[in-house]
């Protein structure tokens, strides 16, 4: 129970940090390439704003129909040091002039072939085309697409993210091992309740074991004396309760003690020879049992527990059988797992009661006030014997029929 909480704290931290950190690594990622291209499509549209033709076209010279020269980032390093190309396109389609860079990482003719693309397919003024940052500007008669190289921004951010990831990844490892020794931390105190409460059961079932004996033989030996008496009477039924409550309590300490023998057991034989007993206790309340059980269904577990654990849900099954059905008791391999079912007529459990009926005395209210020597603590039990073999057990009502099914890990 507490391995889980602690696996359970464990992945709630780790699921907070690991947010955390992508969001942060987005957050930084996003901002710094929005800001860093934004920049580059400042300076490309600096560099078109001051484009002129080195050979005129039909144009005074150093005519710039756009205005006045911008200059915002024209002395910076950072745009002296980028790489420009641009392709001069007349309205009818006509190259007039290829500005190229001297390192040839692109032809004339590539260049070209970008700058008649983005014309012809009316893309929008800015945009990314095969690694580069373009702009085109309508300039008097004809258009003027110009480009610059993004593969430096893009290796820089790619860079930054495998490196942001890596060493993030890294911090992970030292932050899981925090976050297990916080889970130990926080579960320590409720464990050590757990155990002192699970202690103080136990030791104060056994210290009654005693006084209960000895009212019951008291009990016993001054009934022979003076014959039968309301008073006694009530003193020995009192008492034969308050002994069954306490081998209740027993049962339960011990079903929940760490230390358990574990074998390899045929659950199948053991269920029949746990149901066997019951068929006269049916047979005197009007109900028979029904069996399917499969063979060679094997598991790994406690038989004196598993073996429990099939009288309480048989037990339970007689006792709230209201006998218009039999009760069925059921085996069945289900996808690496053995699934038992016990079934039984009756009416229907409200979906509020049905999360409480594993809690430790906890009686539905139609059996509240009912004397039948039972204290709310058999399906407490159950449910600790099914934890404590990894498996899980499950209540379902339907068609008038109510299932208890466990499902345990098989071999």
């Amino acid at each position: 129970m507490f391995s889980k909480s602690k696996r359970n704290i464990v992945a709630t931290i780790m699921l907070i940090l690991s947010i955390l950190w992508i969001g942060t690594l987005g957050i930084i990622f996003i901002t710094s390439y929005l800001d860093v291209s934004a920049t580059n499509y400042e300076m490309l549209e600096e560099y078109a704003s001051n484009y002129l033709l080195k050979k005129p076209f039909d144009l005074p010279p150093r005519q710039n129909p756009q205005g006045a020269p911008q200059r915002r980032h024209q002395d910076t390093d950072r745009f002296k040091l980028s790489t420009f190309y641009s392709v001069a396109l007349s309205y009818d389609g006509d190259v007039i002039e290829v500005q190229n860079d001297e390192s040839g990482v692109y032809t004339n003719e590539e260049l070209v072939q970008f700058a008649e693309e983005i014309v012809r397919s009316k893309k929008e003024t800015k945009g990314t085309s095969n690694s580069l940052l373009f702009y085109k500007l309508e300039k008097n008669k004809y258009n003027l697409i110009c480009f610059m190289d993004n593969t430096i921004l893009q290796k820089s951010m790619s860079t930054l993210f495998r490196y942001t990831l890596v060493f993030g990844s890294i911090i992970m490892v030292p932050l899981f091992f925090l976050a297990v020794y916080l889970a130990n931390r926080i579960v320590r105190p409720l464990e050590e309740s757990y155990e002192k409460q699970k202690q103080f059961i136990s030791d104060a079932g056994h210290e009654l074991k005693t006084p209960v004996s000895v009212v019951s033989a008291n009990a016993e030996i001054l009934s022979r004396e003076i014959g039968n008496n309301q008073w006694l009477s009530n003193i020995q039924y009192e008492n034969e309760r308050m002994g069954n409550l306490i081998g209740q309590l027993l049962d339960l300490a011990r079903t929940e003690a760490s230390t358990q023998i574990i074998e390899r057991l045929d659950f199948g034989q053991l269920i029949t020879g746990g149901v066997l007993p019951f068929e006269s206790v049916a047979f005197e309340k009007g109900l028979a049992i029904e069996t399917e059980i499969a063979k060679d269904i094997f598991v790994a577990g406690n038989r004196s527990q598993l073996g429990q654990l099939v009288s309480i849900l048989v037990d339970n099954a007689i006792r709230h059988g209201n006998g218009s059905q039999p009760i069925k008791v059921a085996l069945h391999a289900e996808r690496g797992h053995a699934r038992l079912s016990v079934i039984n007529s009756g009416d229907e459990i409200p979906h509020e009661e049905r999360q409480r009926l594993f809690e430790r005395f906890y009686r539905t209210n139609k059996v509240r006030n009912g004397e039948d020597k039972h204290y709310g603590l058999g399906l407490s039990i159950a449910k600790s014997i099914v934890a404590a073999h990894n498996g899980k057990i499950e209540v379902h009502c339907y068609n008038g029929l109510i299932e208890f099914k466990v499902i345990i890990p098989k071999i």
